[in-house]
């Protein structure tokens, strides 16, 4: 049998799943056990207990200073940044996709606009939204909606252009008017196509967060990561990244079973 046609089964499968990250704790632990016998002060790679002491720490007691959970604090800011910025750039997408895909009269002055806009590097004017929104929490989500808007925007209003043309000339025939084609025709069929982009600019919006909360922030996963970083605390940034990695998959999981759910006959929603 072709390698082409051969499938695993489901304990098969598992496995597969499983053994990329087993191989990978392997040679981490592996790598940390020898480390830490030649130095029991090395530093670059922490064994398990010191990753929990830290994380315990971290998690589960209070902060001397402030008396808040310092790990929850974070997650809790980085969390209702990210679905803040995440919300309002789905929004501007699905309008600006719409207007780009379906009306003429707008796609000549935004087709453009969106390709140059979604090319510049949004880390590269990180420094002009501090400017002009401060160092607040609005230059941090609008760091986040300038990174994955224009993206959105294009990817949706290729998907609108890809909606048959005889689609709309029947509803016109029957009498739909502009906004009844956006509500009964396209609305549908890009809404599914949404979740699907937000699943793929979910790693550029951690991103985006990251690095705003590690140049200006007092919380975050970001900013915990950078401010320990000076003092070489692998034991704190290693689980912070293990758990931003979490999340991140957790979101991603999510919107893949909100569009199974949602529009189980959109063909991307078996992905």
């Amino acid at each position: 049998m072709r390698l082409i046609n051969r499938h695993p089964d489901r304990g098969g499968r598992l496995l597969l799943i499983l053994l990329p990250f087993a191989l990978l704790l392997f040679a981490y632990f592996t790598g940390s056990a020898a480390r830490l016998t030649d130095n029991p002060n090395d530093k670059l790679l922490p064994s398990a207990s010191q990753m929990v002491s830290a994380i315990d720490r971290l998690a589960f007691t209070e902060d001397k200073r402030s008396g808040e959970y310092l790990f929850w604090q974070d997650s809790a800011a980085s969390l209702s940044r990210l679905g803040l910025g995440i919300g309002i750039a789905a929004l501007a997408g699905l309008c600006l996709g719409i207007a780009a895909g379906i009306l003429p009269l707008l796609r000549a002055p935004l087709s453009p606009l969106l390709t140059v806009l979604s090319m510049v590097p949004p880390l590269a004017i990180l420094p002009i939204l501090f400017i002009v929104f401060g160092l607040g929490e609005l230059s941090k989500v609008m760091l986040i909606v300038i990174g994955i808007t224009p993206v959105l925007a294009r990817d949706l209003e290729q998907r609108a252009r890809e909606i048959p043309a005889e689609i709309l000339i029947k509803a016109q025939t029957l009498g739909a008017s502009t906004w009844t084609l956006i509500l009964r025709v396209v609305l549908p069929q890009l809404l599914p196509r949404l979740l699907i982009a937000l699943r793929l600019v979910l790693g550029s919006a951690w991103l985006f967060l990251i690095a705003a909360e590690a140049i200006a922030s007092t919380d975050g996963l970001g900013y915990r990561i950078f401010l320990v970083r000076r003092y070489m605390a692998m034991d704190v940034i290693l689980p912070y990244v293990v758990w931003i990695t979490l999340l991140a998959w957790l979101m991603d999981l999510g919107l893949r079973r909100l569009t199974q759910l949602a529009f189980p006959w959109f063909e991307g929603s078996k992905v």
